[in-house]
């Protein structure tokens, strides 16, 4: 079905107007975010361009025409396809228990080629759309009630159960707390958050119980890391140490020894943050981090802005789930919070990430233009 059926005739504009009407200053952002990344995959490899940084590059090439193309697409159109793309993720993720690759400990990928497609990373953007969707023509009052929970707790949870079974229980809980996310912004009461917190409180004996030996080891971990330094505490013991030997300017570009002497270990996905604070130190982060906060701004300016209910949850479910990467995954490598393998947007090595982030970004550029 062609697009314009979606768009009232007075709202259609030449493909000229509408990158006209794109945030490009928020483009820029995302590009300068995405070049430092780059930057520091080229020092993890010893300053060369082989094997991350030059084929994350050509993925950001083709992940940044995909974006805006994305971005001059009508909002409108994102909403008629929000329940499609849904079962459209689901069925890959469905697909992974069949078909998948394995590798990290997991089954988690689907080798289509070209790309080796992860779809717990795309049902993260589906899982958004799909309850954006959902609540676009539901008053507060209709949110509020048990049976308007259905079909949302369902959205969430069908893909969460698949997601763990590969397993990969850090993708399952970001998708829980993005949707819990929407949730709370369409207007469900805050005792059902109250309720859910003290049930899932009484729940961790439990749920320890089912928990794989890699999982409670990680948990025990967090708790102490120095009880094993040299074994399941290595990750974190030198993350540390490279984050504290940063300084306040840190030792320069390409000098950084935990890395480069490869003492820190997942150094182009997970401590990509860490690579970067022993570089260019304390002020090396918070600059990075001023840039993701500025970024989160303008999302939430661009929600603020939106005439539609699907266009503002939307972006706001986005912005959350943008949020909780960057939060989750700055305060691992920093030892506040357990390692799981969370990546950090525009930074991180991976196919994957890179597309969910850029179509994420697409869609809430689509919002504001």
């Amino acid at each position: 079905m062609a697009l314009g059926a979606f768009i009232p005739y007075n709202e259609r504009r030449t493909l000229l107007e509408r990158l006209k009407a794109v945030n490009w200053a928020m483009v820029f952002m995302i590009v300068l975010l995405a070049a430092t990344g780059l930057a520091m995959l080229y020092s993890v490899a010893g300053g060369d361009l082989e094997p991350w940084a030059l084929r994350q590059g050509i993925r950001f090439v083709f992940a940044f025409a995909l974006m805006i193309a994305i971005a001059v697409t009508n909002i409108r159109f994102w909403m008629a396809v929000a329940y499609p793309a849904w079962f459209a993720a689901l069925g890959l993720l469905v697909l992974v228990e069949f078909a998948g690759d394995v590798g990290m400990g997991g089954q988690r990928w689907l080798d289509l080629g070209i790309i080796r497609l992860q779809p717990s990373e795309l049902m993260k953007v589906a899982v958004v759309m799909a309850l954006a969707r959902y609540y676009h023509s539901r008053t507060q009052a209709q949110a509020r009630r048990l049976t308007g929970l259905i079909i949302p707790l369902l959205l969430i949870f069908i893909p969460v159960f698949f997601v763990v079974r590969q397993p990969d229980l850090g993708t399952g809980l970001m998708i829980i707390l993005g949707g819990a996310g929407i949730l709370y912004l369409a207007g469900l009461s805050n005792w059902w958050f109250i309720g859910a917190g003290i049930s899932i409180a009484a729940s961790i004996p439990i749920v320890w119980q089912f928990m794989r030996d890699y999982q409670r080891e990680r948990v025990l971990t967090f708790l102490n890391p120095e009880s094993d330094p040299l074994g399941a505490g290595y990750q974190i013991t030198q993350s540390k140490i490279a984050l504290g030997s940063g300084g306040t300017w840190g030792k320069g570009f390409l000098q950084g020894s935990q890395s480069h002497l490869n003492f820190l270990p997942e150094t182009k996905t997970d401590f990509i943050f860490t690579v970067l604070a022993e570089e260019f130190g304390l002020f090396g982060g918070l600059t990075v981090l001023g840039l993701y906060g500025l970024l989160l701004v303008y999302a939430a300016l661009i929600g603020l802005g939106c005439r539609s209910q699907f266009g503002r949850l939307l972006t706001a479910g986005l912005s959350i789930a943008l949020f909780l990467y960057l939060f989750v995954n700055v305060s691992m490598v920093m030892g506040l919070m357990p390692v799981v393998g969370v990546p950090l947007p525009l930074f991180s090595y991976g196919g994957s990430a890179m597309m969910t982030f850029m179509i994420a970004f697409g869609l809430i550029l689509s919002a504001a233009a």
